[in-house]
């Protein structure tokens, strides 16, 4: 298979934001990216004041895509979310009012602070790309990418994501603290926000989609594909996991790779792009026997994929 050196646009844009707006944090938008390329939806826990917010308000403004927030509270309803029937006494009739899932960037902070009931409204968009209101289904625009962001479980006033919705999410990660002289620099500065502001896109939603069509046709090997298999049956066996990696976990981790070779300009997938790939598209999955945080579940997976034999050239 012939190697691609091509720099995509795509490609571009990202290293933009790590270099000038972003330092720091380019694990969690090369996590961003391969989750927008391929359609899924990314989940950042950390603690508040990290930057969480931010990457996303920058991605939706590089890509020049539109972005809706919602700021989840115990008290938030469903409706918060996918808008509502008003009746227009005018009209004699209800129009229906979007609400800020119907963007092609949707930020959901804090969004274990919402109630399960209101969570769960997140699922049928997250997986179908469509709501039902009032018995009507209304498509989603595309591309379209939930970023979701979370506090540490142990901090006041969160419910726990069931599995079902975590299973939603193509990446869970993390961005925490930056390096000392770097962060002397954030607080010098005083952040970013004011200058994402006047962020100019530097790609398109036709370029973003047609991104995606080739990262659909990345060369996934016989080889490869043996390795990401061998991996799912070995967390079925693990001593430390109750329930190990599902068929869809390992469909998202062939997606995910081939979007990390993408971004590294190569038309195949190696095994590396699995490698950078496993413990953000696997460890939220997992059920463990004891309680584990996902940085903890990582870290379980990189010693699995770690003891597996690396396929032959």
């Amino acid at each position: 298979m012939a190697v691609s050196t091509r720099v995509h646009p795509f490609t571009n844009v990202f290293d933009t934001l790590s270099r000038d707006y972003l330092q720091g944090k380019e694990e969690v938008l090369r996590l961003s990216a391969i989750a927008l390329l391929v359609g899924g939806h990314i989940l950042v826990e950390d603690l508040p004041g990290l930057g969480k917010t931010t990457v996303a308000l920058a991605l939706a403004g590089i890509t020049g895509l539109s972005f809706g927030r919602v700021q989840c509270t115990s008290d938030l309803l469903p409706s918060d979310i996918t808008g509502l029937s008003i009746f227009n006494r005018e009209e004699g009739h209800f129009s229906f009012q979007p609400g800020p899932i119907f963007n092609n960037i949707v930020l959901v902070d804090e969004i274990n602070r919402a109630m399960p009931r209101t969570q769960s409204a997140m699922l049928e968009a997250m997986e179908e790309r469509r709501v039902t209101i009032e018995g009507v289904t209304h498509a989603l625009p595309d591309p379209f990418m939930v970023f979701a962001t979370q506090n540490p479980s142990d901090q006041s006033g969160t419910f726990l994501l069931p599995e079902s919705q975590l299973d939603r999410f193509l990446i869970c990660t993390g961005i925490g603290y930056p390096a000392e002289q770097l962060e002397r620099q954030i607080i010098a500065g005083g952040g970013v926000r004011d200058r994402l502001a006047g962020l100019v896109p530097l790609i398109t939603s036709d370029e973003i989609m047609a991104a995606r069509k080739d990262v659909q046709a990345v060369y996934l090997s016989e080889k490869v594909l043996t390795y990401i298999h061998n991996l799912v049956l070995a967390t079925r066996s693990h001593e430390l996991i109750l329930t190990g990696l599902s068929t869809r976990a390992a469909i998202n981790l062939v997606q995910a790779a081939k979007a990390a070779a993408f971004l590294a300009g190569r038309d195949y997938v190696a095994p590396d792009d699995v490698k950078k790939c496993v413990a953000a598209v696997c460890a939220h999955r997992l059920v463990m026997r004891n309680d584990m945080t996902t940085t903890d579940r990582g870290g379980v997976i990189r010693t699995i994929i770690a003891a597996l034999a690396l396929p032959l050239a």
